[in-house]
């Protein structure tokens, strides 16, 4: 079995005090070429006042969902056994970046995020400080999670690592462990136009920024799992809370 992460989908975060929800919607985005025409809704649009949700396949049923807020849009495409470079979510945000070229952009996040099982439970506690008395407090064993920032010259990376479960088609779970990134850049430049030109540049080194994060836990983290404790979580995996969305800036 591979010892290396499994990319289980990466997500574009665009932020933006002056979106409205409603401007997002299958017929725009199909109209301008955001979504290509040959993408299906996967299910029945939602739409609030706060927010807007779509989800789309492809004729190779691969998942792109948005979800647009008044401060944010999200695009997020989920991997599955395909190879990174073969993902269209970069494409579709940046398309619809410049479908709206009034939207005043304030930051750009680009956040892959990955799983490994961890049958034994054990993998935060040697990670964070192995039989540390403040470990086995409680009648139950202690769930952790860590956040870390690593500031590299283009950009700061956010790491979260944290336990989680993976429930399996028979009820049972197996204890996980979670690795969510994001790369945050804040937009510099004296008008909308550098604003918008840099935004351009940081959507298309997204997969140095998914290859950064993958050497980092591939070499600095899972290399301290054993073998037979690497086993990659299925694709099945697709459901996640907002806070995996979330974008530090």
């Amino acid at each position: 079995m591979s010892k290396n992460i499994k990319i289980q989908d990466v997500v574009f975060v665009v932020a933006s005090d002056k979106l409205s929800p409603s401007v997002v919607n299958a017929e725009f985005l199909q109209l301008s070429g955001i979504i290509p025409q040959d993408f299906k809704l996967a299910r029945q649009p939602v739409y609030t006042q706060q927010n807007a949700q779509l989800t789309f396949t492809d004729s190779s049923d691969n998942v792109i969902s948005i979800v647009a807020e008044t401060n944010r849009i999200i695009f997020m495409e989920a991997v599955g056994d395909r190879d990174i470079s073969s993902l269209q979510i970069a494409s579709i945000a940046s398309k619809f970046v410049k479908a709206l070229p009034n939207i005043e952009i304030e930051a750009v996040g680009i956040n892959p995020r990955g799983y490994k099982e961890d049958p034994t439970g054990k993998y935060m506690e040697s990670l964070l400080s192995p039989n540390a008395a403040w470990l086995s407090v409680g009648v139950e064993p202690m769930r952790a999670s860590l956040n870390l920032v690593y500031k590299y010259e283009r950009a700061s990376m956010y790491l979260n690592i944290s336990e989680a479960a993976l429930r399996k088609e028979d009820e049972t779970s197996t204890p996980i462990v979670m690795f969510n990134g994001s790369f945050s850049y804040e937009l510099e430049g004296e008008t909308k136009e550098e604003k918008q030109e840099n935004l351009h540049k940081a959507i298309e080194n997204w997969q140095t920024d998914v290859a950064t994060y993958s050497e980092l836990v591939n070499n600095k983290f899972l290399a301290q799992l054993p073998q037979e404790a690497t086993v990659e979580v299925p694709s099945e995996l697709q459901e996640e809370s907002k806070d995996v969305f979330a974008m530090s800036v």
